[in-house]
């Protein structure tokens, strides 16, 4: 098939616009935490982009795409085969077969991108505490054994995408999947120390916001790429993109207005960000009015339930529960009411709302449940057979004295040095609190 310049060309900017996003959340990341572990947060997304990489090149494209025997066989329901490992018969002139007229390797590229931030989102719940190289074998596990089945569950003609699961950028095989991750390490890793007692303000808002802005700018790739082509329909979703998150972070400004009596820079930041994860399973499948509603919905909800992880006693450091699981599992079920342009020749439905049938909400509630569970179970897993064999946690003097200069030798500022044995560290300066009143990690 020839390939389509047009489309090629988009796709390749969009990959490049998804790979940002990785840098972005770790400006975003690294704002939130205190200054003592600003560059372990920050290194925890940029390994994320080499191992996954590394992983999907080897194997990750095979597993999450290629078909079992001729496709329809069971196991081709659960995971994908092994016909191009280490990308091979992806390269040159050769083309996806759905008439995008798009090169393989550049879909592949692109999908790419989506299992690094995947990863890389998982890393902010586990701030301040975790080994860096425990993070590095969970890393490489996680992808390979949650990310790569689900992947091809929703996008690779798995079970979920025969059963009409709509999924259109990644609010189940992202956010969905990302935020029952985190929850599982969490209750392995264990709190903070300190946590509920010291003060745990996000030390940078301005990373933060600059975090967020590159966040939003790369999710028009996120979202309008994931049509793989430049039609009415990443036009559709590129809008729904922009309207859902300008939506949640007036909603979340709102809720913070009337709750606190403030609204604050972390609330825009986190509320846009939560309308961005809500509205990326729904972009391409609703109007643009419904696009408004799911991000306001999404704002106020995520905004009470970033709180929950005091209630409920987990320590959820940047809020990676209650914005990606909660936001994803909004975006996802929302579809259920309000999709108006499901893929035609699939099992997919319109919405309630335009007179699709119940099962399509049904579906649209199992596909968040069934990766969540799945999710859940094996991250738990895993981050139990990590901490027995390597130990996911640091020491706890050197959590105290700060992760930065504990495992990496250096530190994000420069307030001032002690030399000892020819070593130069970092004290422990006081860092102004933040401006914020939202206590991210306390």
């Amino acid at each position: 098939m020839e390939i389509d310049s047009g489309s090629t060309a988009w796709m390749l900017a969009s990959t490049a616009l998804v790979l940002l996003m990785t840098p972005g959340l770790a400006f975003f990341y690294g704002g939130m935490t205190r200054a003592k572990s600003v560059l372990n947060m920050m290194m925890m997304s940029w390994v994320s982009i080499i191992v996954v990489t590394m992983a999907w090149v080897l194997y990750g494209h095979s597993l999450a795409f290629d078909p079992v025997g001729d496709g329809t066989g069971p196991l081709h329901k659960i995971i994908g085969g092994l016909d191009h490992l280490g990308l091979s018969g992806l390269v040159d002139t050769a083309t996806k077969t759905d008439g995008t007229g798009m090169p393989s390797l550049v879909f592949s590229a692109f999908q790419m991108t989506f299992a690094v931030i995947t990863v890389a989102l998982i890393s902010g719940a586990l701030a301040d505490r975790a080994r860096f190289g425990a993070w590095v074998v969970f890393a490489l596990a996680w992808v390979s054994v949650v990310y790569f089945p689900v992947a091809h569950w929703v996008w690779g003609g798995g079970w979920l995408s025969g059963l009409g699961v709509e999924d259109f950028a990644g609010g189940t095989v992202v956010h969905i999947n990302a935020g029952a991750a985190a929850l599982a390490v969490v209750l392995v890793l264990g709190k903070r120390a300190g946590w509920r007692k010291d003060p745990m303000r996000p030390h940078n808002l301005t990373l933060v916001l600059l975090g967020a802005g590159l966040l939003w700018f790369g999710w028009f790739g996120f979202n309008a790429g994931s049509e793989l082509a430049v039609d009415g329909t990443a036009g559709l979703a590129f809008m729904n993109t922009q309207v859902a998150a300008a939506a949640a972070a007036g909603s979340w400004l709102l809720v913070e207005k009337l709750r606190d009596g403030h609204s604050t820079t972390l609330g825009v930041a986190s509320g846009a960000v939560s309308g961005l994860v809500a509205i990326t399973p729904a972009c391409g499948f609703v109007d643009p009015w419904a696009a408004f509603l799911i991000g306001a919905l999404a704002g106020a909800v995520c905004s009470y339930a970033v709180s929950w992880k005091y209630r409920l006693g987990f320590d959820d450091s940047l809020d990676v529960v209650g914005v990606h699981l909660v936001g994803g599992v909004i975006g996802a079920v929302a579809l259920g009411f309000v999709a108006a342009y499901p893929v035609a020749g699939t099992a997919q439905s319109q919405g309630l709302f335009y007179g699709g049938p119940l099962s399509q909400l049904g579906v649209q509630i199992l596909g968040p449940v069934a990766v969540g569970l799945y999710s859940f179970a094996v991250s738990w897993g895993l981050a139990k057979a990590v901490d027995r064999f390597i130990g996911l946690r640091v020491p706890h003097d050197d959590e105290v004295t700060g992760i930065d200069i504990t495992t990496h030798a250096e530190t994000g500022y420069d307030l001032g040095t002690v030399h000892a044995a020819g070593v130069s560290t970092v004290g422990r300066p006081a860092v102004p609190a933040a401006q914020s009143t939202r206590k991210v990690g306390t």
